[in-house]
């Protein structure tokens, strides 16, 4: 993702035509899918490797971003009709992300540079909502609830200096418990889900966005 973000502002249109040709009718099956998630699982060119990101992220399964245990991408093929090149997008972030600065690291380094009157916006994985949707992980390497409290910590003492935070999570009983005892205003809210393989179980979940200072 972040490879993705420095290739639209480094090559702009020159990388948005070179992820354009990647989405024609023949690439639109089985075969050419799962020929391009394999190189893009060994693939180094990193322009290349962002172009079929885009790809990947437009035919896969409800969009899914998911790597196994070795960190290879391996959601399956999502058999659209006629996925769309996200040209407008692209081009939006392109010009609305000009002056911003990404980086790819652990969220503890990122949140020591934060100063007093920043704002920061941690999103991690979410707990889950029941046993049989337990996903802790984007990547190799997990978010347990032990990574869940250093977090809400780690939030808290930034709130102490002057820093705001701002935690989105599920709303549970424990959710709730740990970012209170950490002094966090929460507000709880309702989203659509639409991952579920099962269109029944698409149905509103609860959310809550914990404000830390």
């Amino acid at each position: 993702m972040i490879t993705l973000y420095k290739q639209l502002l480094r090559n702009k249109e020159r990388f948005i035509k070179a992820t354009e040709s990647l989405f024609t009718d023949e690439n639109n099956c089985e075969e050419k899918y799962y020929e391009f998630r394999n190189e893009f699982n060994s693939c180094t060119d990193k322009q290349r490797r962002a172009s079929l990101f885009v790809y990947l992220n437009r035919h896969c399964y409800n969009g899914l971003c998911r790597y196994n245990s070795k960190g290879i991408f391996n959601t399956p093929f999502g058999r659209y009709t006629r996925p769309r090149v996200p040209r407008k997008e692209m081009l939006h972030f392109i010009e609305t992300a000009a002056h911003a600065t990404f980086e790819c690291a652990d969220y503890q380094d990122t949140m020591n540079k934060a100063k007093r009157g920043d704002v920061v916006y941690c999103d991690p994985p979410y707990v889950p909502l029941s046993a049989t949707s337990y996903f802790t992980d984007y990547h190799v390497g997990g978010f347990n609830w032990d990574d869940q409290i250093l977090l809400a910590e780690k939030a808290e003492h930034l709130a102490k200096q002057g820093v705001r935070v701002v935690i989105s999570n599920h709303d549970t009983k424990k959710t709730r418990s740990l970012y209170k005892e950490r002094n966090a205003k929460i507000t709880i809210f309702d989203v659509q889900r639409t991952i579920s393989c099962n269109p029944s179980n698409r149905k509103k979940a609860k959310e809550l966005l914990a404000i830390f200072g």
